[in-house]
């Protein structure tokens, strides 16, 4: 096994809340600069920026996590995690199929950048990415294993979009295995609150929609292989 600092919930200039800076050059940049073994971009509901992001991570040095942050119908957050950049981008293409068509104003919401590695605009995603898609969070978990994808409930102590704040429980009949925490030191508060927490890998992030939100070597993870199927592997299994 082997110990690996991580930041796996980091938005680039596709979202529209994440800055114009953050784009993939820029993002592998800070993180080979503050340390890090791991990374995952994590836009809202696709995945356009990532071929970018996985090619600048293997050139660099630094293992990138394909990923997604989900937004179901029930507008809860859901990190989705992937083995490969394939699975990730055929995931992508099911959730643009899945949601409604909303055209993104960016004079509200911000642009939502495409990008190649050399940080070239590429393109601009017309659809509004911060909709609920029509995908229920029940649903997240097996459908994710069709897309040998991983399911994380995002933030779960946040006051708004989590599983917590808009479910107002955890379903009994969760088979997730990981949640993200923001805050290390609620956990276990949360894991006497919610039992199933406490079979359940914790994972704190940054949630950085700026660069410098990205968050230094801090958190770790334990790995047979710092790759994204390691990670995944050391995080799908209950505690």
């Amino acid at each position: 096994m082997q110990r690996i600092s991580y930041d796996l919930h980091i938005h680039s200039c596709l979202s529209p809340c994440g800055s114009d800076e953050s784009t993939p050059g820029n993002i592998v940049g800070m993180a080979v600069v503050a340390g890090l073994d791991a990374i995952a971009v994590t836009d809202h509901n696709s995945c356009l920026n990532l071929p970018a992001v996985m090619s600048l991570a293997e050139a660099y040095g630094i293992t990138a996590v394909p990923g997604m942050e989900l937004t179901t119908s029930e507008e809860v957050h859901v990190l989705c995690y992937f083995r490969s950049l394939d699975d990730a981008m055929d995931f992508s293409g099911y959730v643009a199929e899945h949601s409604m068509y909303i055209e993104n104003r960016p004079e509200f919401f911000g642009e939502q950048l495409i990008m190649d590695a050399d940080d070239n605009i590429t393109g601009k995603e017309k659809r509004l990415l911060h909709t609920a898609s029509q995908i229920s969070f029940d649903d997240v978990f097996k459908l994710l294993k069709g897309f040998h994808g991983l399911m994380v409930p995002a933030h779960i102590n946040k006051s708004t979009t989590s599983v917590l704040s808009n479910l107002g429980m955890l379903p009994d009949d969760s088979e997730f295995t990981a949640v993200e925490i923001q805050t290390p030191d609620k956990i276990q508060e949360l894991r006497e609150r919610f039992p199933y927490l406490q079979r359940c890998h914790i994972l704190t992030s940054s949630d950085a929609h700026y660069l410098s939100d990205i968050q230094d070597p801090v958190h770790f993870l334990h790995v047979e292989e710092n790759s994204p199927s390691g990670i995944l592997d050391s995080l799908s299994s209950y505690l």
